[in-house]
């Protein structure tokens, strides 16, 4: 017995070793609600410690832009008074991220990345010019990881309505579910921009986050939907016509991880197979300063949240 277990203690410690061989890359991911709309009264100080605590390589930014005076439903009406995206640089140089870029922007919803690492972008996505409209739009970027190996990061934001997007009758659209129709066409018309068009995309190392508005047939133990429910059709496309996987489903399996103060998960981190095995640890973030409350005053912005009506999703992976 005592043999065994030695030999046991002998195989978990090679096991963290081998573990422990090569580069930890540690991504962030979070939807910041209206550019961090909570702290940019306060310089963004509180948010640049937060982030530093994580220590994060790279940084993945939803709704990236200013939009309201701090605490207030009053829209920043010239764009001098925008401080992001504008000055994305600045502010992630606090935290000690160098690069920086703009990966998809239509409106005023844009998608951010910072990193340590140098970046470049593939491709911006706000549809064909046609039939297809990306709303928020959508990014492709690649992370240069050093020692030729790269990360294609690609970003999004999806229509968040329940109703399609320039739908005329807009109680008839959602009825009719027409958001989520609407959702399942950004999706393919993403995926189909970004990871199809790479052959053994599969074998390389992608990544795909962002908030999809949308909830997983993955989750249906908790929101007992119908199976056929339109809900559900974004995610059934990604899991039906992608190499991706759900990082937080495969961490946390029969566990439901909301997303979002409002209690779903519709924000997703999706990896490729040859990704996946290499990460390392894979969380949504729930404690201190990523708590998410409703503003406690009374009758005061009830749609908005602090810090964010969203949470943090935490990921690391080592590389050779």
């Amino acid at each position: 017995m005592k043999r065994l277990i030695t030999l046991v203690l002998v195989f978990l410690s090679l096991s963290c070793l081998a573990r422990g061989k090569g580069k930890e890359i540690k991504l962030l991911y979070w939807n910041i609600q209206n550019g961090m709309w909570h702290d940019q009264g306060n310089n963004y100080d509180a948010f640049v410690e937060y982030v530093k605590s994580l220590d994060p390589d790279i940084c993945v930014w939803a709704e990236a832009e200013s939009r309201y005076i701090t605490d207030t439903g009053v829209k920043m009406k010239i764009p001098e008074d925008q401080y992001l995206p504008w000055n994305w640089d600045i502010l992630a140089a606090r935290y000690g991220h160098p690069y920086t870029l703009i990966a998809g922007k239509r409106d005023t919803f844009p998608q951010v990345i910072t990193s340590k690492y140098p970046l470049k972008i593939v491709k911006r996505i706000t549809g064909n010019g046609e039939d297809i409209i990306v709303v928020h739009g959508a990014g492709w970027a690649r992370v240069d990881l050093g020692k030729g190996q790269e990360l294609n990061l690609v970003t999004l934001h999806t229509w968040p309505q329940k109703y399609a997007y320039l739908a005329e009758d807009q109680k008839a659209s959602a009825a009719a579910q027409g958001g989520d129709a609407f959702r399942a066409r950004e999706i393919q018309y993403i995926c189909e921009q970004t990871i199809a068009t790479v052959p053994g995309a599969e074998r390389q190392l992608w990544l795909m986050c962002g908030d999809f508005n949308a909830i997983s047939s993955v989750d249906n133990a908790e929101y007992r939907r119908d199976p056929s429910d339109k809900v559900f059709l974004v995610h059934d496309y990604v899991r039906g016509n992608t190499p991706y996987i759900d990082v937080i489903e495969r961490f946390y399996p029969g566990q439901f991880m909301k997303s979002t103060f409002s209690g779903r998960r519709i924000d997703m981190v999706y990896v490729t197979p040859a990704l996946y095995g290499k990460i390392t640890s894979a969380a949504p973030l729930y404690e201190g300063f990523a708590a998410s409350q409703r503003d406690p005053r009374e009758g005061v912005l009830h749609t908005f949240c602090h810090p964010s009506d969203h949470y943090p999703i935490w990921l690391s992976f080592r590389i050779k």
